[in-house]
């Protein structure tokens, strides 16, 4: 004779059946006064993290001066080789502009490795496309030590090349090209000094 239905247990499970939606409604309907405030969040911290293609507009700007800058760098080439023409010989003058040249396409290039820096780390990795897109090893940007790193590099050259372009133009020489001298060597210790030690994780650099 089969036992009569336990109506126990279809209580219980009644219960545990209530017990649950009325969990699910507590966990779904607890945040919904709170869902409003947390979709703002969401859409602030959206809207924030587009922003950053604004970064195109100073990559933009760098990439154009530093053609600017190679463009004025083929201009003294031009004029240099006319002179070498005109005087069959090396002179002061002529070695000026050859070290302004080299002066001009350094700083392009520093203008250019900025624009890369700020487009790597701000919007997206260059390399990350064909391999035809890909930056050179010595060009990838991991961290802001990185860009770092590279700019203060170029404008320590950048810098000793001014120098020897100045001591090769100046006519009377003397205390004022010491002190110049002595000016850019405390700024190229104080570069080397913050690249070294500067770095924004508090480690020193490799």
């Amino acid at each position: 004779m089969a036992d009569p239905p336990r109506e126990g247990g279809g209580a219980s499970r009644m219960g545990s059946d209530d017990g649950s939606s009325q969990l699910e409604a507590s966990t779904t309907g607890a945040p919904r006064g709170a869902r409003g405030p947390a979709r703002l969040e969401h859409g602030f911290e959206r809207a924030l993290s587009l922003s950053r293609v604004v970064v195109v507009v100073p990559v933009v700007v760098l990439v154009l001066a530093a053609m600017s800058s190679f463009a004025l760098g083929t201009e003294v080439f031009v004029r240099s080789v006319a002179s070498f023409v005109e005087e069959s010989h090396l002179t002061a003058h002529n070695l000026g502009f050859l070290l302004l040249l080299t002066d001009l396409f350094l700083v392009g290039a520093t203008l250019m490795i900025a624009g890369f820096g700020f487009y790597d780390l701000f919007v997206t990795r260059i390399d990350a496309g064909e391999g035809s897109l890909r930056l050179p090893g010595w060009l990838r940007m991991r961290d802001l030590n990185d860009l770092k790193a590279r700019v203060i590099s170029m404008i320590i050259l950048v810098a000793a090349v001014t120098f020897v372009d100045v001591v090769v133009e100046t006519k009377d020489g003397g205390l004022s090209t010491f002190y110049l001298g002595a000016a850019v060597a405390l700024v190229i210790a104080a570069l080397t000094v913050f690249l070294r030690f500067g770095r924004a994780d508090g480690e020193g650099g490799s």
